[in-house]
């Protein structure tokens, strides 16, 4: 979106510097939690972890839960950290916790997705905590889609509104349909901030929430991106010119804070591909991109100020690290002192998530090595350091990592 650019860099930069000044003054930080869930057991599992105050390392509190059924394969959090949402893939169902003050997980609600779709892959929420966006690889009653078929000729995105209890109204209609068809093969999904972000208002003629779902058809060896337009209700448009091209195999998938640009990893390509996101949605690659990752990049995280950002990479084992150029949008590789800017992880890293009380730790979720990974994040130079004793045992063949910041999203601690 066409924003004043100027002033938006510089909220971010003041926000940055405001945390920073935090560090060294008091010393004072974030202790953030960390969920995980684990597809192996059955039914799926939720861990919950604490980060060390100083180091960033994991610790396991309370007891792994149940995550309302099997094969959890993504999590989303509500934008107000009440609440953590998982679907379920093979259960083809999505549950709502409850964050105790401790951290800890309850379960409130459990949702079958029947009427919107089938198979899970991807949940996400808008950052006014007013809409939940579930995106399943095939259609109500499909167990396959084939582009050509009059009927279960692809994905669904199903839109919910979200109550001021964390709980979940009935799906939104399209038409007679209770969900927007995609493509086949679905990845992931986000969205923009609703407006006004942070006291700043858009430029004129610019609209306000933009939905994006990736998918790939691997017989045209094509990757795309579907968009639509938002009513604050959460009734969607399809925007016109959309599906875009992206790559051969999008995975992960993020929006900057801003709502400025849109960063997309490659999965057959080993490329993060990253778009500018016009007034009307659509999405404009940067010049000078594509960028390169690892091998295999899986999943995508930015840090809460849009200025780094983390990739995984599922063959190498590693997370890639990038600083962006906050005017242009353009991620750089950050060297780490070793002259790489690969920094290892177990055996397949398959998510990552970036603590968003300070933007200050990175966390991988590791599916082959049944394990997390955390590292620091130098907020300086954008480069990663391990965790000690890292990587930390979690829950079996691991496949999604969400955090909240704890307590009342700004406990202060003073370092000794």
């Amino acid at each position: 979106m066409k924003f004043k650019k100027l002033g938006q860099a510089t909220l971010v930069l003041a926000g940055a510097f405001a945390a920073a000044g935090l560090f060294t003054a008091c010393n004072p930080v974030t202790i953030d939690f960390v969920y995980v869930t684990g597809s192996k057991a059955v039914p799926g599992q939720v861990e919950t972890f604490e980060i060390d105050r100083v180091t960033g390392a994991l610790s396991q509190i309370g007891t792994i839960i149940s995550s309302g059924g099997n094969k959890p394969v993504s999590m989303a959090i509500s934008q107000l950290y009440h609440d953590v949402y998982v679907v379920n893939q093979e259960s083809n169902n999505l549950v709502n916790f409850y964050v105790n003050n401790d951290g800890l997980l309850v379960q409130k609600n459990v949702y079958s997705l029947a009427s919107v779709g089938n198979m899970p892959v991807s949940v996400s929420t808008n950052n006014a905590a007013t809409l939940l966006f579930v995106v399943s690889n095939y259609q109500p009653g499909c167990t396959t889609a084939i582009t050509s078929a009059a009927t279960c000729n692809g994905g669904s995105l199903a839109v919910f509104p979200m109550n001021s209890d964390g709980s979940l109204g009935s799906p939104i209609q399209n038409g007679s349909l209770s969900y927007w068809p995609v493509g086949i093969n679905p990845t992931a999904v986000q969205s923009t901030p609703n407006w006004p972000v942070n006291g700043v208002t858009p430029l004129a003629g610019t609209t306000g929430l933009h939905v994006f779902v990736s998918s790939y058809d691997p017989n045209a060896g094509l990757g795309y991106i579907y968009i639509f337009s938002s009513t604050t209700g959460g009734t969607l448009t399809p925007v016109a010119g959309s599906p875009e091209l992206a790559g051969v195999k999008p995975s992960g998938m993020v929006v900057d804070p801003t709502s400025r640009f849109v960063y997309m990893t490659d999965f057959a390509q080993n490329q993060l591909i990253a778009y500018t996101i016009y007034s009307n949605g659509l999405l404009i690659p940067l010049i000078n991109g594509p960028f390169r990752t690892g091998n295999e990049p899986s999943a995508i995280a930015i840090d809460p100020r849009g200025i780094f950002l983390e990739v995984t990479n599922e063959l190498d084992n590693s997370v890639s690290a990038y600083e962006i150029t906050l005017s242009t949008g353009t991620p750089t590789a950050a060297v780490n002192s070793t002259g790489s800017q690969i920094n290892s992880t177990a055996t397949a890293p398959v998510a990552v998530v970036i603590d968003p009380g300070f933007g200050r730790y990175v966390i991988t979720a590791n599916y082959l090595d049944n394990s997390a990974s955390s590292f620091q994040l130098n907020d300086s130079t954008g480069t990663l350091a391990s965790g000690p004793n890292a990587p930390y045992p979690c829950v079996a063949l691991p496949t999604a990592v969400v955090s909240i910041p704890r307590g009342n999203h700004a406990i202060q601690i003073n370092q000794p």
